[in-house]
């Protein structure tokens, strides 16, 4: 089997998913036809051409006008269903989703709506796919802390059917220090607590999300090569860090693919994952990231690949159990190649 197929066929997980950011444009077309809702762009063709990004901003922007096609519960199942469907073919055995609820609950929408939509979803993917899915909350670090406390309270009786909190959109002005209440009282409930940090902000902002709101995961994270001294604690510690090399490159984190860092964070012992982050807008799915990642660097090798898929599992919130029965079914791959 060669490199780029056994990338494909190697059971993963995916930990860093935007579930708003899987929303193709055909399915945005047509929710905005069932629901009544108009749209700034006459064509799929005309809205596919505006993903043209440069820098994060400029992709939040067209990011939150096309969640505004989610209205109903119905909405938030077809979108997650579709993202399912896919990583099963991406041979995606586990997937840890973030949902945005203030993009939708500052429209109107029932938070209710939102969870129990994405949460069927992953009810069905379980039994009809074979993909274990879990929910994780993330607040909008744009808006204030109690906007993030308020959403967190309105989502409780659904607390069942999420497992963490997270933290995304606008990085840059926002520290992670800002949310540590909300983040204190998610721990409180006995949440998962996850961050972006270090995609566009500075290595201290990875610093502030372990040492202030104690996360057990940094998304991106790909900076903290600017400071060994993090890099050094991030390997002691295994704090995994979940890249998504395309989203990178499609936001000019990295100018060119070859010059991503991936290799260099495997290399210095850090628990790297691949992920896709928001794959209908940066390009690709998961499989995508892996194969062309591998392409552009070609000093990725098969061993890599194994880390990387075993780093996922390793980093996922699931149990001791499953975690065994996925990296028992990659090594009986690699054993077969």
């Amino acid at each position: 089997m060669d490199l780029p197929q056994l990338l494909r066929t190697m059971p993963k997980a995916e930990l860093h998913i935007h579930i708003e950011g899987s929303l193709e444009p055909e399915l945005i077309f047509r929710l905005a036809a069932r629901n009544g809702v108009a749209l700034p762009y006459p064509s799929v063709e005309a809205l596919r051409a505006a993903y043209a990004f440069s820098d994060l901003q400029s992709f939040l922007d067209i990011y939150y006008a096309g969640a505004g096609v989610l209205l109903k519960e119905a909405d938030f199942f077809e979108m997650a269903w579709a993202y399912l469907e896919r990583a099963a073919a991406d041979n995606v055995v586990h997937a840890e989703i973030f949902f945005d609820p203030q993009t939708h609950t500052e429209r109107g929408v029932p938070v209710e709506a939102v969870i129990l939509g994405l949460h069927h979803a992953c009810q069905r993917a379980h039994a009809e796919l074979g993909v274990s899915a879990k929910l994780i909350l993330c607040f909008l670090r744009h808006l204030s802390e109690e906007a993030a406390l308020e959403v967190l309270e309105q989502a409780l009786p659904w607390r069942e059917y999420f497992i963490g909190v997270g933290l995304d959109s606008s990085e840059r002005g926002h520290p992670p220090e800002k949310f540590a209440r909300v983040f204190a009282r998610a721990r409180e409930l006995g949440l998962h607590v996850v961050a972006h940090a270090g995609e566009e902000g500075p290595p201290a902002y990875i610093e502030s999300a372990l040492d202030v709101l104690k996360v057990e995961r940094i998304d991106h994270g790909v900076r903290c090569v600017e400071s060994p001294a993090l890099v050094a604690r991030l390997a002691a510690s295994r704090m995994p860090l979940t890249v998504c090399p395309l989203s990178n490159l499609k936001l000019r984190v990295f100018p060119k693919l070859e010059q991503h860092n991936l290799k260099v964070l495997l290399d210095a012992g850090l628990c790297a994952t691949v992920n896709s982050d928001d794959p209908a807008y940066f390009g690709g799915y998961l499989n995508d990231n892996f194969v062309q990642t591998f392409a552009a660097l070609p000093a990725l090798t098969r061993a890599d690949a194994y880390q990387l898929a075993k780093n996922s599992f390793e980093a996922s919130f699931a149990s001791a159990a499953e975690k065994a029965d996925w990296t028992a079914r990659l090594d009986a791959v690699y054993a077969a190649t």
